[in-house]
């Protein structure tokens, strides 16, 4: 399950306190000096040669843990490695260490994770704050839990693993999701991306996803959800989006949705989440529409199976003020369609003798 729990406050989220703080700067023009026009072009920073730091006998020893029996139940072997913080750039020692189940390398310099194909009976993997630019590996039968938060990733692709149910690849630089092949990852229930450079949807197409978190991203489509009937929770917190187009009524078990931060203009566009019968909760602070009068009870008057919007939970008040409303425009309704249809014949009368 990622960080964001669907039944914590969003005010309580790790997201909450990530901002991302830009430096502006300038130059500083003295008074009688004139301003260049040009600007300096500034040169592209080279990155510094790697130094080559192995994975070593003496880091494996100091980092493995939880002596477990083996596969075949004939022997024991230490199943768990942690080695994080020791600037690895290479990790080829770790091929010899066949039983391990559970491998934190975070926050190294590692580039390549071609090693880790030696360890089938691979269950957990951590190799978040690296310098990775892929999560392609082979194929692991029994991986489980993989995150490769806060590296340099650029896609999705390579990602094949039969019993993967949670990933993550929050954090890293991935414009377009592709390759996500729903007839491999048949068991992937929680995918965390937020914090990518996403602008739409469209790719993620995984009928087994549980849970979705695309908070923080440019999403301003959404696209391909139609396939999406087991997902529970939509996170999409600090997007773009300025319409809520693309829910399908295929998406039978939503039933949270965060679209807080986002740019919807109207409380109408909630209409088009009607065709949700599970949706229960929705936080959409933050947006325009928030800003409108009565806006709890308009929200509710256009869904009303809700139980939660934003913070706090529906009274028994508000939910009879937006019954009353909503019967009373209902019967307005029906007016304005009575009285076109007098309208109508009249008009007809008219035709008819002149």
């Amino acid at each position: 399950m990622s960080d964001e729990d669907v039944d914590d406050d969003v005010d309580d989220t790790e997201e909450e306190k990530e901002e991302v703080e830009v430096e502006e700067k300038g130059d500083v023009v003295g008074e009688g000096e004139e301003e260049e026009e040009e600007e300096e072009k500034e040169a592209p920073e080279e990155e510094e040669p790697q130094v080559s730091n192995p994975l070593t006998d003496e880091i494996m020893k100091e980092g493995l843990s939880l002596l477990c029996k083996t596969a075949n139940g004939l022997a024991h072997a230490f199943v768990k490695l942690e080695a994080r913080e020791k600037e690895l750039t290479d990790i080829s020692l770790i091929q010899n260490f066949i039983h391990l189940r559970y491998v934190d390398l975070s926050d190294n310099l590692l580039r390549d994770l071609s090693p880790l194909a030696a360890l089938t009976h691979l269950l957990w993997l951590k190799v978040d704050g690296n310098r990775l630019t892929s999560a392609s590996m082979d194929e692991l039968p029994y991986l489980q839990i993989a995150s490769f938060a806060n590296n340099h990733i650029k896609d999705t692709h390579g990602i094949s693993h039969p019993r993967l149910a949670s990933l993550s690849l929050k954090g890293n630089e991935i414009e377009i999701v592709s390759g996500l092949d729903p007839d491999k990852l048949i068991n992937l229930h929680t995918l965390e991306l937020r914090s990518n450079n996403l602008k739409s949807t469209a790719g993620l197409c995984l009928p087994k996803l549980k849970n979705l978190y695309l908070a923080q991203n440019s999403i301003i489509t959404l696209e391909g959800l139609e396939g999406m009937v087991q997902l529970t929770t939509l996170h999409l917190r600090d997007n773009q989006l300025e319409n809520l187009d693309g829910f399908s009524e295929n998406m039978k078990s939503l039933q949270y949705l965060n679209i807080r931060g986002n740019a919807v203009l109207q409380l109408q566009e909630l209409s088009k989440l009607q065709m949700l019968p599970m949706l229960r909760a929705l936080v959409l602070l933050d947006n325009p529409c928030s800003d409108e009068g009565d806006y709890r009870v308009e929200v509710l008057v256009l869904l009303p199976n809700l139980e939660r919007l934003d913070k706090d939970f529906y009274e028994q008040e508000e939910r009879a003020e937006a019954d009353e409303i909503r019967q009373r425009r209902r019967e307005e309704e029906l007016e304005l369609q009575r009285e076109r249809e007098r309208e109508k014949e009249l008009e007809q009368v008219r035709h008819k003798r002149e």
